[in-house]
């Protein structure tokens, strides 16, 4: 099997209900989010071995994200995504993470507001 770089799992669309802003109605209604995540890590002995115990497991990290985000109050976008880019990167394997969360309907005339946050780990 030729070299393999980086594995890059992507989570889509991931959507929850939490509590995001600092306007009253904002902090006594769930509102709507929307999740994307990329998560780059080394996955050579994965993709050779086929053994889960070297594989990064995405269903854990989302699992994590979940109960983060619907148990969670916050007043910024920014607080919010730093945490999950947190929860993304917490695994010693991870190398990169981008965590992109999009408020629908935020804005009058506007889908949503985004805000990305990346993390280069060591």
């Amino acid at each position: 099997m030729p070299s393999v770089s980086n594995a890059i799992i992507r989570i889509k669309n991931l959507r929850l209900r939490t509590y995001i802003g600092f306007n009253p109605e904002e902090r006594e209604k769930l509102q709507d989010v929307v999740i994307n995540i990329e998560i780059h890590y080394p996955a050579e002995k994965a993709a050779i071995t086929d053994d889960v115990e070297k594989a990064l497991n995405y269903k854990v990290v989302c699992k994590d994200i979940i109960q983060h985000v619907e148990e969670g109050h916050f007043l910024l976008l920014e607080k919010l995504v730093g945490d999950v880019l947190e929860i993304a990167t917490s695994h010693e394997w991870v190398t990169f993470a981008s965590v992109t969360i999009d408020k629908p309907h935020a804005l009058r005339f506007a889908d949503s507001v985004s805000l990305t946050l990346e993390k280069h780990c060591c």
